[in-house]
């Protein structure tokens, strides 16, 4: 770009930027790029600088990514103005540093800035990290140029580098915990997450506080980095700037999320087309992961050799790692050691022990940068014959059966490619996007949570999160092997057709590769092709129906296989998003594996001895609020033995407790408490019935934010609705006691909804997520009649979003068709909702099931 146009207006600056940024998309040339864009900004600002008369009074320097030399396209513009410690002077140039600063707004430049003298720089800094690391990127645009150098002295006589680099450390710890601590979400920051280009700059940022250069090129010339890992380096780096690059431009702000709906759009701007197998998106993401996987080794590396020059006493102090076949394996200061680097060179079978070795240090924390490197270049030594070596599936499986580390061994196998190496099958899923809209991880990434999820279990310090699940395993024989379930289960993915089905043939395999009897290989294999049926039973098919558990129970076979499925769902569906588990979810898995515990245990499916036990639970609960029995009896007569079935024993005595001397009310009755479960409330509708109440029910929930888990309709023999929801919402945060006050006001507008006939309200469908409208599902609708022709079951999906209950309840009470049950479940950004509705008016009349599901596919596609 040409330098002949002065860049003095925010016009001038405006077409010199558009300029620099179609050149970019030509050449995708990104250091050049964001030095054209600092070098404008430098024009502006001194031109603007000078224009208010400050000249050689102050300093104006250019701080942070500014100072460094890097702007991206939309970046903030940080500025320092350096003013004399004397306090007149200062106060005489308050006026036009005002009108500066005004000024570069005025022209379109979104800068930051901040206003002090040298001591109050050096006070800021101390007491705020943030703002020491932007001071270290200085550099001087005009004014004053001996204070700006008395603020350089005075800043590196203050600069203390072990204590800046433990608080970028901590920083950075904090950083990426907030990140969930990995590279491989969905929609990654480029910026801010593991491997993304702020850990680069943490390099940078104290390498340089610590003298030892201000370049990575700096650092090989110190021998802290090699020419390969200098290489990669600079490779990523410029990879992470490009992707940032485009992803501003193409936003038209700053964006530094890799967005679903951006993703297809940065592939084609940076030249990544389609393949056959994979997507211009996925081969964009599989790219950035491989990035941000080495970016993130590359960090813990360089981190540790600049800690060892910082800490040189400490880092000399080790210790050796007991245990037979450990003598070439040494700690220190937490982090595990190799004796000799060539170790992995001269005896391949000691790749697999260092993982071993970790999971059994408990004082171990990571690895050190030694063993980083020999895992590397040790690449070529981990082919065909490392992967069949005897010796080395001893290894791993002897790793696999560890009572602690097993988790944390893993994700640093899966870090340093040694994973993939041992297992081809895993290799072909790293970086494997999920476009289902309710995993937020890559494959590989969701199937170590799965695999940590499992271990959790099995840890007696997290005993609290699910205790009857780490009961369970406690009792459970040989419970490593869930630990492989997880690790294959989803292992297929991408390949194309069932997932479940191919990845049988590769568990099938390593089962007999290493060594595994045929009772544990039979279990291994149904468990990765059946690992997701219990979650679909649970979730959409009614549970309290001993039809559907018996079935159940004969797919299960026996408690082994029974118990083995639930705890691989459990970590499965807790390892897929925050959205996707909720304590109602655990309930249902937990009903569901007790109902077909008993059932495999000889007791037969019987409606009449679980009505009997149910009854006499509820009895005994309703004793101790001082109810006797003969109370409720003219309420339980109004109720049919289905009410009890689908009910718990707690939640029968809380709705007879409330219930039982207003069994024929004129009034509707609403009735509110925190859920059993733990999460959200509990709300119970006792009302004479009519067509449109579940309508009138979800309108209210819906036009006060909260969200429906489930519904248990239910009509009394005398003609009385007795529904109960699961609801939670934004609104049911607790704010100092504000549950009670919450209960007691959706108590009353309920109240007040259900009294009123007005007509029903319009649905106000709320907006698609972003996810949902770059990955649109097709909404689909089945009905289907039962066998005795009672009831009709609707099955529905669609992407979710606000009103869209209340929309499909709108719709079945126009036509006065009338909800017997209703199973809600939503899985992220999609909703898959089952409604058993009344065969009356839909028998009669054949054409109304062709009609509703017109307008059911209308409104969910709305």
């Amino acid at each position: 770009m040409g330098n002949s146009q002065q860049i003095t207006d925010a016009a001038s600056l405006r077409a010199a930027r558009e300029i620099a940024y179609t050149q970019f998309r030509e050449t995708q040339a990104v250091g050049k790029l964001t030095k054209q864009l600092c070098k404008l900004s430098d024009q502006l600002l001194i031109h603007l600088w000078n224009s208010v008369g400050l000249n050689t009074e102050a300093s104006l320097i250019a701080v942070g990514g500014f100072g460094r030399g890097a702007l991206f396209p939309y970046s903030d513009i940080d500025i320092l103005i350096l003013l004399p410690a004397d306090e007149k002077k200062s106060a005489a140039l308050s006026k036009q540093v005002e009108q500066f600063v005004a000024s570069c707004w005025d022209t379109g430049l979104e800068i930051g800035s901040s206003v002090r003298t040298v001591g109050e720089c050096i006070s800021e800094s101390e007491q705020d990290i943030t703002v020491r690391t932007s001071l270290l990127e200085s550099r001087l645009l005009c004014g004053n140029k001996s204070l700006f150098n008395e603020f350089v002295s005075a800043f590196e006589s203050a600069m203390d580098p072990k204590a800046f680099f433990q608080a970028k450390l901590a920083e950075q710890i904090q950083r990426h915990y907030k990140y969930q601590n990995t590279p491989y979400s969905l929609e990654p920051n480029c910026k801010e997450s593991p491997g993304g280009l702020r850990d680069l700059q943490v390099i940078s940022w104290v390498s340089k506080a610590a003298l030892l250069g201000n370049t990575f090129k700096d650092l090989n010339q110190a021998g802290l980095i090699t020419q390969r890992e200098l290489t990669e380096l600079n490779r990523n780096q410029r990879f992470l700037e490009t992707l940032r690059a485009n992803l501003h431009l193409l936003a038209g702000r700053r964006q530094d999320v890799l967005a679903f709906d951006l993703q297809t759009s940065l592939a084609k701007v940076m030249g990544i087309e389609s393949e056959s197998s994979r997507q211009a998106s996925e081969a964009i993401m599989r790219r950035y992961y491989w990035a941000a996987k080495a970016v993130n080794q590359l960090n813990d590396v360089l981190l540790q050799n600049i800690e060892a020059l910082l800490f040189p006493q400490e880092s000399k102090t080790t210790h050796s790692i007991p245990g037979e076949g450990n003598e070439h394996f040494i700690e220190r200061q937490g982090v595990l050691d190799i004796t000799d680097p060539q170790l992995y060179q001269k005896h391949p079978e000691q790749i697999l022990r260092t993982f071993l070795v970790f999971a059994q240090a408990s004082n171990v924390k990571s690895l050190s940068a030694t063993i980083f490197r020999a895992l590397y270049n040790a690449r070529q030594k981990m082919g065909s014959q490392w992967r069949k070596d005897p010796a080395n599936r001893a290894l791993f499986m002897e790793l696999l059966k560890q009572p602690e580390g097993v988790s944390r061994a893993f994700q640093l196998m899966n870090r340093s490619s040694v994973l993939g190496r041992y297992l081809p099958a895993f290799r072909r899923i790293v970086g494997q996007m999920q476009h289902d809209l309710f995993h937020i991880y890559t494959v590989d990434q969701h199937i170590l949570m799965v695999l940590r999820n499992v271990r959790r279990f099995m840890v007696v310090e997290h005993t609290h999160e699910f205790p009857f699940c780490s009961s369970l395993i406690a009792h459970f024989e040989k419970p490593w092997l869930l630990v492989i379930a997880a690790l294959f289960h989803d292992i297929a993915k991408g390949r194309g057709g069932d997932h479940s089905q191919l990845g049988k043939a590769d568990m099938r395999k390593f089962a007999k590769e290493h060594g595994l009897d045929k009772k544990d290989t039979e279990l291994l294999v149904w468990l990765v092709a059946e690992h997701l049926n219990m979650s679909q039973v649970a979730q959409k098919q009614d549970i309290t129906d001993p039809d559907v558990v018996k079935a159940f129970a004969k797919k299960m076979g026996d408690e082994r296989h029974l118990t083995a499925l639930y705890l691989l769902t459990v970590a499965d569906v807790r390892g897929t998003s925050h959205k996707v588990w909720n304590a109602w979810k655990g309930k249902l898995l937990e009903d569901l594996y007790r109902a077909t515990l008993r059932v495999l245990g000889g007791a037969k499916p019987d409606a009449f001895s679980e009505l009997a036990h149910h009854q006499e639970e509820s009895r005994s609960k309703l004793r101790l609020y001082g109810i006797n029995d003969d109370s409720y009896q003219d309420f339980w007569k109004q109720l049919d033995v289905a009410f009890f079935l689908r009910q718990d024993s707690s939640d029968i005595a809380w709705l007879t407790r409330h219930l039982y001397n207003k069994v024929n009310s004129e009034q509707p009755i609403v009735r509110a408490r925190l859920s059993p479960i733990g999460e959200g409330l509990q709300v119970a509708v006792y009302v004479k019935d009519q067509e449109d109440l579940f309508a009138r029910i979800c309108a209210y929930f819906e036009r006060h934010g909260f969200s429906i888990w489930d519904a248990r309709i239910h009509t009394t023999r005398h003609g009385y609705a007795l529904d109960s929801f699961q609801i939670s919402g934004s609104n049911l945060v607790d704010e100092g006691g504000s549950y009670r006050d919450l209960i007691q006001l959706v108590e009353f507008e309920l109240t007040q909804a259900l009294s009123k006939s007005e007509p029903l309200p319009n649905p106000s469908m709320g907006r698609l997520s972003r996810q949902s409208r770059t990955f649109p599902i097709q909404p689909r609708v089945h009905m289907v009649p039962d066998d005795r022709g009672r009831y009709y079951t609707l099955a529905l999906s669609a992407s979710d979003r606000t009103g869209l209950l209340y929309t499909i309840s709108r719709v079945l009470a126009k036509h006065q068709v009338s909800i017997h049950t209703a199973r809600i479940n939503t899985l992220g950004e999609r909703v898959e909702d089952i409604l058993l509705l009344d065969a009356a008016n839909l028998g009669k009349n054949p054409k109304l099931q062709i009609q509703l599901e017109t307008e059911l596919l209308e409104a969910l596609g709305a």
